[in-house]
């Protein structure tokens, strides 16, 4: 498997190709082909080691990435969300040394998998999931009431 990852902490010129294993499918889990993944600030933070105590990462390197859109490959045997191989989805992902969304194939769990909202292009839906996320945990501290109304002033960025 390929992506795109950093042996060695850095600017961008840290990101660089990187062999990576294949991930192995679990009974609750969905297998992408990758075809766009989003680039999120938290992703500078994998690239130059702030999430990470020790001088390198770990081999065969770290792959940063939490948005992805692909299609799918391979649903585990326990899969039961009615998406199968062959359907566009978007992923949120959470990093973990090779496991990132700057990969050529990609298992995450199936409830952090949906389709691609029609009319949206694989690159446009890869922007998505963490600021449909974000969104969502701000609307839901607010705890806002029927009839309450939101302002939303300055908003700058895709989360915006």
């Amino acid at each position: 498997m390929t992506a795109i990852g950093v042996t060695t902490y850095g600017g961008p010129e840290a990101l660089h190709e990187i062999d990576v294993p294949p991930e192995p499918l679990g009974a609750s889990d969905v297998r992408i082909r990758v075809t766009a993944a989003a680039v999120n600030p938290t992703d500078t933070g994998v690239r130059s080691g702030l999430r990470d105590d020790r001088p390198a990462p770990l081999p065969p390197g770290a792959v940063p990435g939490m948005d992805a859109a692909g299609v799918v490959v391979e649903v585990g045997a326990d899969v039961d969300t009615g998406i199968g191989p062959g359907d566009r989805v978007m992923a949120i992902v959470l990093p973990s040394g090779p496991h990132g969304a700057y990969r050529s194939d990609l298992v995450v769990p199936a409830r952090s998998v949906v389709r691609v909202p029609a009319g949206a292009s694989d690159v446009e839906a890869a922007t998505l999931p963490m600021n449909a996320m974000t969104a969502r945990f701000a609307l839901d501290s607010l705890q806002l009431r029927s009839g309450q109304v939101l302002a939303v002033t300055g908003a700058a960025g895709a989360f915006g």
